[in-house]
Order: structure tokens, then C-alpha cells, then sequence
């Protein structure tokens, strides 16, 4: 199953979801024109990705800063992800956040609380 690689830009954040390691990485900004559009590849490659995961599927997110809309998408994210660690897969979610982005440290903590998967906060320095 290939990789999806996608540069950053000041609206779309880095994607880097390797199969092979299963490692899935989100960094960045999220606040692209359409954040269905945008996204919809992600969650349809994870959808595949759960028909034969990695024992251990680790999910690295660093945002900076999304909008609502990439809210509900990331959101979508977990779900698929979540669909994964309940067929019996081991899946973690490292939710990063500076240490003085309380809102970041919030939206996290929001995430942890609808999907049932296991989240560490990891705070970086700003």
C-alpha cells in the first residue's frame, strides 16, 4: 500500500501516513477552502489501511492551529482510527501542543474524550 506524502502549506498541514511502520503523522495548519476535499483521501486511505494494519499504528499529530471545519474531519480521522484499535489493533494517538497553547492542549483533551482510543498528551516547547 503506497504512502501519502503531502507538503505543508499556511492552509494544509505535512501528511506523512506510512503503511509499512504504521506511523500516520499531521502537522501543521489546517484551515484549507475545503477541509472535506482536503481530507477525504486521508480518511478513505486509513479506511484501507484498516483492512490490514500494522500491530502497533502509531498517529503523531502536531497542529498548530485547525478551524472548524478541520475539526469535524480530524474528528472523521479518529473515527477510522478508532475502527482499527476496536478490531483488536493496537492504536495510539500522540496528540502534540506548545506548552503554552492551552486551547491546543483542550481540543486534545476533547478528542480523547468521544474517541476510545489511547491518547498522550505530549507538550513541546514553543
Amino acid at each position: 500500500m503506497d504512502p501519502i506524502v503531502i507538503e505543508g502549506t499556511s492552509k494544509t498541514p505535512s501528511v506523512n501516513f506510512n503503511a509499512s511502520t504504521g506511523i500516520l503523522e499531521l502537522k501543521g495548519r489546517s484551515i484549507p477552502e475545503n477541509s472535506i476535499e482536503f481530507y477525504k483521501p486521508l480518511i478513505e486511505w486509513i479506511e484501507k489501511y484498516g483492512t490490514a494494519p500494522q500491530a502497533k499504528s502509531v498517529v503523531n499529530v502536531q497542529l498548530e492551529y485547525f478551524n472548524t471545519s478541520s475539526s469535524k474531519c480530524i474528528l472523521d480521522v479518529f473515527k477510522r482510527l478508532e475502527a482499527i484499535a476496536n478490531n483488536g489493533h493496537d492504536v495510539v494517538i500522540n496528540w502534540h501542543y506548545e506548552e503554552d497553547d492551552e486551547d491546543m492542549l483542550e481540543a486534545g483533551e476533547d478528542y480523547q474524550s468521544i474517541i476510545k482510543v489511547p491518547f498522550k498528551m505530549i507538550e513541546v516547547e514553543a
